[in-house]
Parts: C-alpha cells; sequence; structure tokens
C-alpha cells in the first residue's frame, strides 16, 4: 500500500512520518530529502536549477545554495514554479525507483508537493496533515530551518490553504502536539483501509 503524505511546511508531516516508520514499520520516501540528496548527487538536477537561475545560487564550493534559493522561490510564485517545473522530474523518477525497490508492505510518499507533481496518482490513500495552530507552526519551521519569523510566515502564505489538503486528501490528521492523539488518529485510517 502506497500513501501519501501531504501538507503545508511546519503542519508536522515528519511526525507522521516517524509514527508510521516505527509503528507500522513503513517505508518513508521524503520528496524534500530526495530533493537534497540530488542536489549533491545528480549533475544533471544541479545544472537544471542552476540554468534557470543562474551561477549565484551556487555555494563556493559549487554546492547548492538551498537557503538563497528558498528566499527566491517562498517570495515569487512564477519563481517557485519553474523550480518544480524543472526539478519534479528528477524527484518523482527517484521516489518511483525507491517504491520498486521497496520490500515493506506500506511505503510512505511524504511530499509537501504530492498533488502539484501529480505523485497522488501512485497513490492508494492521500492523509493531509494539519495543524489549526499557526504560532506552533511558524515556531515549528523556525527551529527546523533556522529561519527568523517573516520567512517562515512567508513559506506558510506561498503554500496550500488547509482546506486545499482537506478537500483535495482522502484523509486528515490533525497535529496539535499530542503524540497519542496523532497515533490514535493514524490507527483509526489505517483501520479504515
Amino acid at each position: 500500500m502506497i500513501i501519501g503524505i501531504t501538507g503545508s511546511s511546519g503542519s508536522g508531516k515528519t511526525a507522521v512520518c516517524k509514527i508510521l516508520k516505527n509503528k507500522y514499520s513503513a517505508k518513508v520516501i521524503a520528496a524534500d530529502e530526495i530533493s537534497k540528496s540530488l542536489s549533491i548527487s545528480n549533475k544533471n538536477y544541479l545544472k537544471e536549477i542552476v540554468k534557470h537561475f543562474g551561477l549565484d545560487i551556487l555555494l563556493e564550493d559549487g554546492n547548492l545554495n538551498r537557503k538563497k534559493l528558498a528566499n527566491i522561490i517562498y517570495n515569487d510564485e512564477a519563481k517557485r514554479n519553474l523550480l518544480n517545473s524543472c526539478t519534479f522530474k528528477y524527484i518523482c523518477e527517484e521516489i518511483i525507483k525507491q517504491i520498486k525497490t521497496a520490500s515493506e508492505e506500506i511505503i510512505v510518499i511524504d511530499a509537501p508537493l504530492l498533488f502539484e507533481a501529480n505523485l497522488e496518482e501512485i497513490c492508494d490513500i492521500t492523509i493531509a496533515v494539519i495543524t489549526n495552530n499557526k504560532e506552533e507552526q511558524i515556531k515549528r519551521i523556525i527551529t527546523r530551518d533556522k529561519i527568523d519569523r517573516n520567512e517562515a510566515i512567508a513559506r506558510i502564505n506561498s503554500q496550500n490553504s488547509n482546506e486545499f489538503y482537506i478537500k483535495n486528501c482522502s484523509y486528515t490528521i490533525v497535529n496539535d502536539n499530542d503524540i497519542q492523539n496523532l497515533e490514535t488518529q493514524i490507527n483509526n485510517i489505517l483501520k479504515k483501509i
């Protein structure tokens, strides 16, 4: 079974994926991690980004300056769409390759842009992870990405609303920082399927 997990930045997708991995022995394939590793291991992936964003997007050592790229794309929708259009094919190829070699019964695709990349098409179910506590969401992003409040807010504002994820996903999990409650919600969903 392939489960697509999606939601906006700081919603708590990672916490849900951890539970699925630890409690249900799921294989978790994280799109963001694949993106990071491809920027180092796949020359074509990096060339594609440089072609559209210029050499300024690189660090002195030739690696991708992820923070600089994030600042560009979270403040410019056209550039964000451009990045997605030139990188999705590489990320999706790698996700499919990992699915084909997985032996686990449950495979989880953790992808904030699940629908934008059309990855929902290969999922048996999709789960939206949302939080109704905007302040907590901002704190999570600041802590995780080591950015300031304004940058965190810009990221949230550049992404789809909770309503989008709720409307488009098979199920919704509300992450209110209560691990017990998260586990119960996950268990209830898995019982239904």
